[in-house]
């Protein structure tokens, strides 16, 4: 299905070319936080020790490796493999994604192939399909389901980052009890645990990866915490009998270490780019305090969100942009609707596929949010971050600098100036997303 999109350029020029830009200023914000692992390597092989014993030579071990951003991640998968077979094994890469990737196995291939997840990278072949077999029920009745590929494999191991999820709260958020209930149950799986709504998960998630847990070869989870700075600080394998024991501590470790827009107030944040790759909402809701559910919360209080444009790895998958007030044509002509709309069926859960107002330029979309965020009489609020995986720095307005000059963690590196539009609106300093769209003019 193709929308053909016909913006009325002459009216929102007419009505948003007097308004006004603030000045922005570029600021480093020195978030505290755990430093990064430097030899990725090392820490699997440290890990990987607990799996002598557990891991039989010639066994064909199935490596389940989900849809998110995870930094390094081709390198830790890659050090997994490497591990797996010295102790004899003959691993192989499934995706562990749910519903992701148009809910089809040559879109899942795809996302992996997107994050740098190619057998020639990590050295292991790659099979995706949607298959499923049904392992039992939990106890309110769900149908529990795991990969078919898996299944036929003598062991199940994954790769699953550890931090608060995006709609809901519990003990299990998205982390290694998620990747069993829904990243190894494909779509089938997936749906049945979002069918009664988020406000049931932190229930369902450790309920259906109990019985996976109790009939599916799976061995370890090797779990990858980050820290605010988008770089792994901890890898942890944990054995699947101790999954329930061990993840909420590793829950709120992670937790601390994440990355938190330093302003309690914003009238209006511009985001350069989302996609699947930096968040499953497209924009971590933990870090913009938009939520798509009720049962979640905390992050800034936001009176207008802009997004400018999606990645490039996100191949099309809108995601979150339904949390945005305002978007770009540029990012509107980048929907695939075919990989957009299968999160929100199964998730059950629609917002964060709905359209924004569709602006033609970023410009235009800045002065759409200014002009409706409602600071009259003063100097408006404004932030601009490239994405919520990467804070280290960003972009205020004159009306944020008096908070930015308080606080000791964050430095001015760029006095305020206009921000740096070209002849046709678009920014001129936007990476990855911005280069590409700089080609296309």
């Amino acid at each position: 299905m193709r929308i053909e999109l016909e913006v009325p350029e002459d009216i929102l020029h007419h009505l948003l070319d007097p308004v006004s830009i603030p000045p922005m200023a570029r600021v480093r914000y020195a978030m505290k936080t755990p430093p990064q692992l430097r030899d990725i390597d090392d820490a699997v092989h440290q890990q990987m020790r607990a799996a002598a014993g557990v891991i039989l030579p010639g066994q064909r071990i199935a490596i389940g490796v989900g849809s998110r951003g995870i930094a390094r991640l081709p390198e830790i998968v890659a050090a997994l493999v490497r591990e797996l077979r010295a102790l004899g094994a003959e691993p192989f890469i499934i995706p562990a994604m749910g519903s992701h990737g148009g809910a089809t196995a040559e879109g899942q291939r795809d996302v992996l192939l997107h994050l740098g997840v190619t057998p020639e990278r990590v050295g292991a072949p790659i099979e995706a399909q949607m298959d499923t077999v049904e392992l039992g029920h939990a106890p309110d009745g769900t149908s529990v389901r795991l990969d078919k590929l898996a299944m036929a494999a003598d062991g199940i191991v994954f790769v699953g980052r550890v931090k608060p999820h995006t709609a809901y709260r519990g003990p299990h958020e998205s982390g290694l009890a998620k990747m069993i209930a829904i990243g190894l149950g494909k779509q089938a799986g997936a749906a049945a645990c979002h069918a009664q709504g988020f406000g049931e998960m932190y229930r369902l998630v450790p309920a259906v990866a109990a019985v996976a847990l109790e009939h599916a070869p799976i061995r370890f989870g090797l779990a990858v915490l980050e820290n605010a700075f988008d770089q792994p600080f901890k890898i942890q394998l944990v054995p699947a009998e101790r999954i329930f024991a061990d993840e909420p501590a590793l829950l709120e470790e992670a937790r601390a270490a994440m990355p938190r827009i330093p302003f309690a107030q914003l009238d209006v944040l511009v985001i350069d780019r989302l996609g699947k790759d930096i968040s499953g909402d497209g924009a971590d809701p933990n870090i913009t305090g938009r939520y798509a559910t009720p049962h979640a919360s905390g992050g800034p209080v936001v009176n207008k969100q802009v997004v400018l444009d999606l990645t490039i790895a996100t191949d099309g998958n809108g995601n979150g942009l339904g949390a945005a007030d305002f978007t770009t044509i540029h990012a509107a002509r980048k929907l695939s609707l075919g990989r957009t709309y299968p999160n929100a069926l199964t998730a059950t859960v629609a917002r964060p596929v709905a359209l924004p107002m569709i602006l033609p330029s970023d410009r235009l979309a800045f002065a759409a949010a200014v002009l409706t965020c409602n600071a009259v009489g003063r100097a408006p609020r404004l932030l601009r971050i490239e994405d919520t995986l990467h804070l280290g720095e960003f972009w205020v307005s004159t009306g944020l600098l008096d908070d930015v000059r308080a606080d000791p963690l964050q430095e001015i590196l760029e006095p305020a100036g206009p921000v740096p539009f070209d002849g046709n609106g678009d920014l001129l300093d936007r990476t990855e997303a911005g280069l590409e769209l700089a080609s296309a003019h």
